[in-house]
């Protein structure tokens, strides 16, 4: 390897990091074979995950931004005996000219937010990674060591990404892990540490070893059943505590090991069966609290598959149909939760919220259509001459199968009563909205309403 230009900072490339060159390659006799340069189009790869040729992967973790570099390649390092045909022969020595141009971490988020970046300074051994409910060994940036299960970092401090990022690491791995505030300690800092509010993180860490958790499939139903209730207490426990995110992992594995399993005996399955229902119910509860309503209306739902009368599901699943203004659907699940258990008061307490809601909504859409349908009324006064020659008679408007989807669905029953489908008596209009009717929807005259006079 030659330096042609050096490069600048003191930084190098990890294993991981995405990297983005320029390159040009020769073989041994000066024949160019490739070039990005001459196709303008700036080359990518992953440092160290056999993208690239072994000479790559190795001279490129060495260079630094703006470096230029020549490198000649024997073939084991290159194509070795098969070559790469057309252009490059079997056993073929090449050379390339390379111009490192960035590098950066492996981002760990799955919205590719960049608020998990990890960097591999020391690849681990083997593929394995610690799964959910693993027992790892790392060390933090205050400098200790610490046996801990995946899922339960934050009762040691840990921030979530960086238990994320744990749970990509294989055993002996050195790694450096960037924290955007939203993965790390966020708005409230972290005081024990002197870390402020919004502040990025960096961790150095190694994972010295962790123990596997069983999957579910190695379990049989004797173990299913028992880690259940093991885990439902302490679920149970971190939701007292008010962590629920603790909480819903607890819970989370309950319901993936019972969910599908149908080995039980007829005793055994009422048991787990009710330790699903719980799991559930406390899924919907924990999701509530931490305002994740769609993640609760899907537990409250699979509650309710499990017993559709089920006081808690229904009333959990109005709570969230609630926070999401779906007042009809939350009125709904409070007068079946009163019509099964009319004792309940906090049902009562919601279901005349719901009907508060309903009745304000009503309102703010007479008002809203009403202000809209008189400017357009002013509009099309102006033009009501050419679209309905007799004022002073009654006009019919007759709204066929086309017209429902086109005028119907933006007029509530509320406000404009009189429009209704074909199979109901024919609505009466007034000139106004007749006029009005026509104004705003003048090509649909032929194909969905028609003047009958």
């Amino acid at each position: 390897q030659v330096i042609k230009t050096e490069g600048t900072g003191t930084e190098s490339p990890m294993i991981g990091d995405k990297v983005t060159v320029h390159y040009t390659g020769w073989l041994l006799d000066g024949t160019k074979f490739d070039s990005s340069l001459d196709r303008k189009d700036k080359f990518s790869f992953d440092l160290g995950k056999g993208e690239v040729i072994k000479a790559w992967d190795i001279a490129v973790a060495t260079m630094k931004i703006g470096e230029i570099c020549r490198i000649t390649c024997k073939p084991e390092y290159a194509y070795g005996s098969a070559g790469s045909p057309p252009k490059i022969p079997p056993n073929a020595t090449l050379i390339f000219e390379i111009e490192l141009f960035e590098f950066k971490g492996e981002d760990l988020t799955e919205d590719e937010d960049g608020g998990i970046i990890r960097r591999i300074r020391t690849k681990g051994e083997g593929y394995s990674k610690p799964n959910e409910g693993a027992f790892v060994e790392n060390r933090v940036f205050d400098e200790r060591e610490l046996r801990f299960e995946i899922g339960e970092g934050e009762n040691y401090d840990l921030p979530p990404g960086l238990e994320q990022a744990i749970q990509r690491m294989e055993k002996s791995e050195e790694s450096v892990v960037y924290l955007k505030p939203s993965y790390g300690f966020g708005s409230a800092g972290k005081e024990k540490f002197q870390i402020p509010p919004n502040a990025d993180l960096q961790y150095e860490v190694k994972l010295k070893s962790f123990e596997k958790a069983k999957e579910s499939w190695e379990m049989n139903t004797e173990e299913k059943l028992e880690q259940s209730s093991i885990v439902k207490e302490r679920g149970t426990q971190y939701f007292k505590e008010g962590k629920y995110k603790q909480a819903t992992l607890q819970y989370k594995k309950i319901a993936s090991w019972l969910e599908h399993e149908t080995g039980f005996s007829e005793e055994d399955d009422a048991k787990a069966k009710s330790l699903r229902l719980a799991a559930l119910l406390n899924l919907a509860m924990c999701h509530l609290k931490l305002k994740e309503y769609s993640l609760a209306l899907e537990n409250c739902s699979k509650a309710l598959e499990l017993d559709s009368s089920n006081e808690k599901g229904l009333f959990r699943r109005g709570e969230a149909h609630l926070a999401v203004n779906d007042f009809e659907l939350a009125r709904a699940d409070f007068q079946k939760v009163l019509q099964l258990y009319p004792s309940n008061k906090a049902a009562k307490v919601q279901l005349l919220a719901c009907q508060q809601k309903i009745r304000e909504q009503h309102e703010r859409e007479k008002k809203m259509y009403a202000n809209m349908f008189q400017r357009l009324a002013d509009k099309g006064a102006k033009v009501s001459g050419s679209t309905l020659q007799n004022p002073g008679r009654t006009e019919w408007i007759h709204v066929g199968k086309e017209a429902t989807g086109i005028g119907a669905f933006c007029l509530p029953s509320s406000v404009l009563p009189m429009v209704q489908r074909e199979d109901s008596p024919a609505p009466h209009l007034q000139r106004m909205e007749a006029a009005l009717w026509y104004h705003v929807w003048p090509r649909c005259q032929s194909q969905a309403a028609q003047r009958v006079v």
